[in-house]
């Protein structure tokens, strides 16, 4: 009963608004599913009993954590839509639109995490390409239109040569004849290596290009760009952990199968090309939600650079997965009310952004210190965690990479961030600028406050039980 809510309710939901097309119903679905989303993980949390493993679906220690941080995430983007899509001066058809593909969107990102079967997920993250793609393609102008198109073309490439590989597994598996995840798993070391480390590459690279990771992130910027804020949020901090939550299941299986040290090295490659690839663009960077992209782009590098250090680097890629989420889902939000106010996506055109609105002002300083892991953010403890690995390791240079990488995106945000919200802005200019203010509703602050408290509390204290849950969410790697 419990999975039906989670998975068929919001099919229910969008059929009984296609059938009413009443326009108050949008954002109220939206936040009923967000409710129910949220009260049903944080039961399975909760109350472990209730947990479940079948063929095809699964609610264990290994994805509560995922699935919570997906709940917690879309409630906040349902309180601050309603009051974003207020301002949207759209025709409602499109508005309807929208809130079919946001409420799939999120089923498609549900699915792949509760997902027991590698065929399965993936057909569910090609569902999360063709419900995202409308959402970033929802404002119709020419650069919404390309960007979406670029999005579907690189994913589809990226789907493509995750399906070789998923392809390749079942060459390695033999006989087994089974996608189902704990039964690779329990095979694993009867497997054929070399099969095994070349459908690692591709699923690496397929499902790679989902998580944002160079060389395959380009449609990425351009899709958090221009998408609505609240798609952007969603898009950064829920679909990103999506497709890592399917790469962190391939590599149990190569870990299982005595593969891992091949697997350990190419996710190296893959995470500290992202950093630099992010160290480049953000220290050039003109738009600001591009500029938040690719901080998305650096924090899955680091998800993936903690994921092939093992042991502390793990969980601490685990913490790091927490803290990007809610910190970035801020950011990404707090950017849609800059947006509101100014009505222009460059930086250059933002300054005096404590002058216009201190409460945004504040909003975006909190949240560019808690993207930056500067303490008390809990991503100071993931990133610390992280470089101590190295150094116990005696992956040196490793490390002193890593710490300049982070040091020039540090400054690259640190300076764009600093300008946009000081300056000398004109008496005549600010109050235009204080009209579109005036149009912001307490809702377009609220979640973002909630998920900054949330992560600079667990940055002080990380309560026993949610610490058990990280733990048990990597056992065996």
């Amino acid at each position: 009963m419990t999975i039906s809510l989670l998975l068929i309710f919001p099919i229910v939901l969008c059929i009984i608004l296609f059938l009413l097309k009443k326009e108050n119903l949008n954002n109220l679905f939206v936040i009923i599913y967000a409710i129910i989303h949220l009260l049903l993980s944080t039961y399975y949390m909760v109350f472990e009993d209730e947990r479940f493993i079948s063929k095809y679906i699964r609610i264990d220690n290994s994805n509560i954590i995922f699935l919570v941080i997906l709940s917690i995430i879309f409630m906040a983007v349902s309180i601050y839509n309603k009051g974003y899509m207020n301002l949207e001066n759209v025709p409602i058809k499109r508005k309807r639109h929208y809130t079919y593909m946001l409420i799939i969107f999120v089923l498609a990102m549900t699915g792949v995490i509760i997902s027991n079967n590698l065929g399965l997920s993936w057909v569910l993250v090609e569902a999360t390409t063709l419900a995202s793609a409308y959402l970033i393609y929802f404002s119709k102008t020419k650069n919404s239109i390309e960007a979406a198109w670029k999005y579907v073309f690189i994913c589809s490439i990226g789907i493509a040569l995750a399906f070789v590989g998923v392809v390749l597994l079942t060459i390695a598996t033999g006989d087994l004849s089974s996608l189902n995840y704990y039964e690779l798993v329990l095979n694993a070391k009867t497997y054929n290596t070399f099969w095994l480390k070349l459908s690692f590459i591709f699923i690496l690279f397929g499902f790679g290009t989902k998580m944002g990771l160079a060389p395959l992130h380009f449609w990425l910027p351009d899709a958090h760009s221009e998408a609505p804020s609240p798609a952007s949020a969603l898009l950064s901090a829920a679909l990103l952990n999506s497709a890592y939550f399917v790469i962190l299941n391939v590599y149990t299986i190569v870990y299982a199968g005595n593969c891992s040290d091949y697997a350990k090295e190419m996710m190296l490659i893959m995470g500290f090309l992202s950093l630099f690839v992010s160290a480049v663009f953000i220290y050039h960077i003109n738009n600001y939600k591009r500029m938040l992209a690719y901080s998305s782009v650096e924090n899955m590098g680091i998800l993936i650079i903690g994921t092939a250090l093992g042991g502390a680097g793990i969980i601490a890629a685990i913490i790091h997965l927490i803290g990007h989420s809610l910190i970035k889902a801020s950011f990404f939000l707090t950017s849609g009310n800059i947006l509101k106010i100014y009505e222009t996506k460059k930086i250059k055109n933002v300054n005096g952004l404590m002058s216009v609105d201190k409460k945004t002002g504040w909003l975006w300083m909190l949240s560019y210190i808690g993207i930056t892991a500067f303490p008390p953010s809990i991503l100071f403890i993931s990133e610390f965690l992280m470089i101590k690995s190295m150094l116990e390791q005696g992956h040196y240079i490793l490390a002193g990479l890593f710490l300049l990488l982070l040091t020039i995106i540090l400054f690259g945000l640190g300076r764009n961030v600093i300008n946009m919200c000081y300056g000398e802005i004109s008496e005549e200019r600010n109050r235009e600028l204080s009209n579109n203010r005036n149009r912001l509703k307490i809702s377009m602050y609220v979640p973002q406050v909630i998920l900054l408290i949330i992560a600079f509390l667990l940055g002080i204290y990380i309560p026993y039980n949610i610490e058990m849950l990280i733990k048990l969410s990597v056992v065996g790697l």
